[in-house]
């Protein structure tokens, strides 16, 4: 093709556009791990979306005409309205989790560093159950508290983490302590919520897509649209922060302010699923990591890890809806099942390569 220029080497092939100008490398291995996640994670949310919960299965012939809008009018309630919306928090959730793990595993060099390890979940679920045991003023939902108090936390962090710059070793210390302080004020409230207060609290607190609807799909997706592009944007800085600030500097690169702006988006896009999905545990953690060893990088791949992140969800979303036959079980449930092994595996891993 007249201005592209292709060279391979090994499994990457670089490419060079004379017009305009644009350059890179693209990895088979990782664009092949791109591919089988994004395969996977659609294929789960159409089978989500068609057997769901209850007998009413919709096949995939009348899945798709459903949609959009197109077929028996009973099918299209059930997809677009009762299935549908559940799905898409699903998605765009696990994409929002995994996508903040791995930029705080990335910006402090920790593969145990994710939003709930860090204190923002712990600071929007100390957010919601101060509203619903205090009270909130008018228009205050648990979305806005758990938004408002996992933001808080972000901003909290960094500012104590704050010393002339931040360091990731700083940030994950400072993180855990702001973690602890939420988890004892959420567990104060607890102890004084009436037995209604305290059924609402845990229903959020674990994480939960039951009873989700576009009014919680909609925010997500608008702050994915706004966040995703600039997060994409400093992916060669972020890259250069692996090296260590001071070859980071030494290439050119704003240390601080990248930190600060990789951090700020991170901690909104965390801020942003936990609102619409509660804190749904170890998301974060598990899915970088598992994109880190399927892409063999060196650090956590951000797309790869947001799809990972998707798949997840949604995978557990759909076995909370069908492993038991008169109960749906909280997504958090399941996610805390499977994520529990993992950290201590990734913990016991840690300890023996002395990271």
């Amino acid at each position: 093709m007249s201005g592209l220029e292709l060279t391979r080497s090994g499994r990457r092939v670089a490419f060079r556009l004379t017009r305009p100008g644009v350059s890179g490398v693209l990895r088979l291995r990782l664009a092949l791990v791109w591919l089988t996640l994004a395969v996977a994670a659609a294929g789960t949310f159409c089978l989500t979306v068609g057997i769901g919960s209850g007998d009413y299965t919709v096949p995939l012939g009348e899945l798709l005409p459903a949609l959009w809008g197109t077929g028996e009018p009973a099918t299209v309630f059930v997809v677009q309205e009762l299935r549908l919306p559940r799905a898409a928090v699903a998605l765009l959730g696990g994409t929002a989790f995994g996508m903040a793990g791995a930029i705080f595993q990335a910006v402090t060099r920790n593969p145990l560093a994710s939003p709930d390890m860090l204190g923002i979940t712990q600071g929007a679920g100390a957010a919601v159950a101060a509203g619903i045991v205090l009270g909130t003023g008018p228009g205050l939902s648990t979305q806005t508290l758990g938004l408002a108090g996992a933001l808080g936390a972000g901003l909290l962090i960094y500012l104590l983490a704050w010393n002339r710059g931040t360091t990731g070793y700083r940030i994950v210390l400072v993180g855990i302590g702001i973690s602890w302080m939420c988890v004892s004020l959420t567990y104060y409230l607890l102890s004084r919520a009436e037995l209604y207060q305290a059924q609402k609290m845990l229903g959020w607190l674990v994480g939960n897509l039951n009873d989700r609807g576009w009014a919680h799909a909609e925010p997500l997706a608008l702050a994915l649209a706004v966040l995703v592009p600039p997060v994409l944007l400093l992916g060669r800085l972020q890259r250069a922060l692996l090296l260590g600030d001071e070859v980071a500097a030494g290439l050119g690169a704003p240390v601080q302010r990248v930190r600060m702006a990789l951090l700020m988006c991170g901690a909104a896009l965390a801020a942003f699923a936990t609102a619409a999905a509660g804190p749904v545990l170890f998301v974060a953690l598990a899915a970088p990591q598992i994109a880190q060893r399927l892409a063999r990088s060196p650090a956590p791949p951000v797309t790869s890890a947001a799809l990972t992140g998707s798949a997840i969800v949604l995978v557990s979303d759909l076995i909370s809806q069908r492993l038991l036959h008169d109960t749906v079980l909280p997504v958090g449930v399941v996610t805390g099942v499977l994520g529990a092994p993992f950290l201590l595996w990734q913990l016991s891993r840690t300890g023996r390569t002395g990271s």
